[in-house]
């Protein structure tokens, strides 16, 4: 079987260079193009005719399940993962209803995406030696599918909490996470703030709250002068 070609639609640029190195590091795939948000990566669809799409959900300008609404409205051949923050059930309900092929949150290891990516191969392999069906054909296919879905819960689905401190947001929780696993140093708060988009002291509040869960460790650094720094880290 050829190279599967693999379209990448995320706004992120440093979430978008983590999935690169990741589908680069598989054999077996290729990536063909990126996109910055769903305008942009339907009409790349469209244009590329990639065969897999590794799609966020939370875009400026069109989101990825406006995006999904339109690729099965046009009937795009094109399988879709999502690979997002978004963890809410009507949300999760919605993309899985357009026909996801798999769902990954935010933050992931490679060994998640890799497995995936795997099961994809394998079925895409399945299905192109595939012609006339019997209902023994449907009814394997359907039942390696389930066999094939991995659940892995996001990271701050492990914090045992009945719920999140007031005023706190799993989505946010999860990108601080996320932007301090794909860091190769301790971050400070006003470096999160930033990656985040918002005030130091909110991300300074979600960054207090995973050291007291001890997800995060703090490296407190003092200047000549001025109050000491807190950098966080895995």
């Amino acid at each position: 079987m050829d190279e599967i070609n693999v379209l990448l639609i995320e706004d992120d640029p440093m979430v978008r260079e983590v999935n690169r190195q990741f589908i680069e590091q598989i054999k077996g795939f290729s990536l063909i193009g990126y996109a910055g948000n769903g305008i942009e990566g339907f009409e790349k669809i469209k244009q590329l005719n990639p065969e897999l799409v590794f799609m966020d959900i939370f875009m400026p300008e069109q989101d990825g399940i406006i995006t999904l609404g339109k690729i099965r409205e046009e009937h795009l051949p094109v399988d879709v993962i999502a690979v997002t923050a978004a963890n809410d059930m009507p949300t999760v309900q919605r993309i899985l209803h357009l026909g996801v092929y798999d769902y990954i949150m935010k933050p992931f290891t490679f060994e998640r995406i890799e497995q995936t990516l795997m099961n994809y191969q394998a079925y895409k392999k399945k299905i192109s030696d595939m012609q006339d069906l019997t209902q023994h054909d449907v009814d394997h296919l359907m039942q390696q599918r389930i066999s094939e879905q991995i659940a892995v819960p996001s990271v701050t689905e492990t914090i045992i909490i009945n719920e999140l401190p007031k005023g706190f947001n799993r989505a946010t929780l999860d990108k601080v996470l996320a932007y301090i696993q794909e860091s190769n140093e301790a971050v400070s708060a006003e470096e999160v703030s930033t990656y985040i988009g918002t005030a130091r002291v909110t991300a300074r509040r979600y960054l207090d709250f995973l050291e007291k869960q001890n997800l995060l460790k703090v490296d407190i650094q003092y200047g000549s002068v001025g109050r000491p720094i807190h950098r966080y880290y895995i």
